[in-house]
């Protein structure tokens, strides 16, 4: 099959110079943004009408184990208090309401609003997903340039083993492996927590913060190595198959020189596409590892929300989600334009 390569640098079909019109700029922002607020309004109802048909009660799950012995009016006292005792049109209609405001309501568990909550959580998960997110798209790229250029000696037939088996194994596991054997039997890292243990968070150092955030890390970055590494190898293979990489090595271009060369740019666009749509993929991910490294981030909130019934910071975690992967999808989308010089970057609405 022929692969249809991007322009070389210095080509003679250069990409076009103009720059995007003001009204090209303002349909694609706008398009996008009638699509987010309409995926929030589905997201907004389809985890409102879940958490309705949730089967945990939200006072039992509040008050814990004391909960058998709560009188009816003290629970009839608590149903007031967080407004659980109101019909359920009304109750949407007013988080709906106050949604609109910004105002996200308070959670049952933090005792604190949802907004400050997410906000400050985010805050510790920020750099955790961010380090993982860089660690696996460049390790990822690179493993599936040197397997490409290696194909079918062991080392890509190895990294072809390594990159399959990281992507059947769940987070949990990996992080379980890797606690057991870097933090307990070698004593390199800290079990748990994302500063050290009867120290003020505040009073932390960076190198305490980087000591505790490499495993988690790791974890994440190790379980989304895999898909980047194959696609990019996939993609590379069938570019130094094509004919102008075959033109390359008769005129005596061969090694890393035709790798950096013919194959990097053409590489990049899907492994671009892949690493921003794997957002979604972290965020669940850091879900298990932060249990498993009991890391005070989102994903920690998220557990004991779900829990605990803590049901206006699941709706708010839900929302928050939604805009950072969608985010995340459409930045890939644009870092795919700027790659690929045959599609415009701001195309006034041609390509969804």
């Amino acid at each position: 099959m022929a692969v249809e390569l991007l322009s070389e640098p210095g080509a003679s079909s250069a990409p076009p110079t103009d720059n995007p019109s003001r009204r090209g700029i303002v349909n694609f922002v706008g398009r996008r943004l009638v699509h987010l607020i309409g995926l929030l309004v589905g997201v907004a109802l389809l985890g409102f009408v879940l958490m309705e048909l949730s089967p945990v009660d939200p006072i039992d799950a509040y008050v814990g184990g004391d909960a058998v012995r709560l009188g009816e009016e003290q629970r009839a006292l608590i149903a007031e208090r967080w407004g659980l005792d109101d019909p359920t049109p009304e109750r949407l209609a007013r988080w709906a309401g106050n949604l609109i405001t910004g105002d996200m309501g308070t959670s049952t568990v933090f005792n604190a609003p949802v907004t400050h909550v997410i906000g400050e959580r985010f805050v510790a998960s920020l750099a955790l997903l961010a380090t993982a997110w860089l660690l696996s798209g460049v390790l990822g790229f690179v493993l599936g340039l040197v397997a490409a250029a290696t194909r079918g000696s062991l080392l890509d037939r190895s990294i072809r083993w390594f990159a399959y088996t990281l992507a059947s194994a769940p987070t949990f596991w990996v992080g379980l492996l890797l606690l057991t054997l870097v933090a307990v039997q070698l004593g390199w890292a800290p079990t748990s927590g994302a500063t050290p243990v009867g120290l003020d968070p505040a009073a932390a150092t960076l190198g305490q913060r980087l000591h505790h955030l490499f495993l988690p890390a790791l974890t994440l970055s190790v379980v989304g190595i895999a898909p980047i590494t194959l696609h990019t190898r996939a993609r590379a293979v069938e570019v130094l198959g094509s004919d102008v990489v075959l033109f390359a090595r008769a005129q005596g271009d061969s090694g890393w020189s035709l790798i950096r060369h013919r194959v990097v740019r053409n590489a990049a666009v899907p492994a671009l596409m892949l690493q921003f749509a794997s957002i979604s993929e972290l965020l669940g991910g850091s879900v298990l590892a932060e249990q498993v490294f009991n890391y005070p981030g989102l994903g920690q909130a998220t557990v004991r929300a779900g829990i605990q019934g803590d049901v206006p910071l699941l709706l708010g975690i839900a929302l928050f989600a939604t805009v950072l992967v969608y985010v995340g999808n459409q930045m890939g989308d644009i870092a795919q334009r700027l790659v690929d010089p045959r599609v415009p970057v701001f195309d006034g609405g041609a390509r969804q």
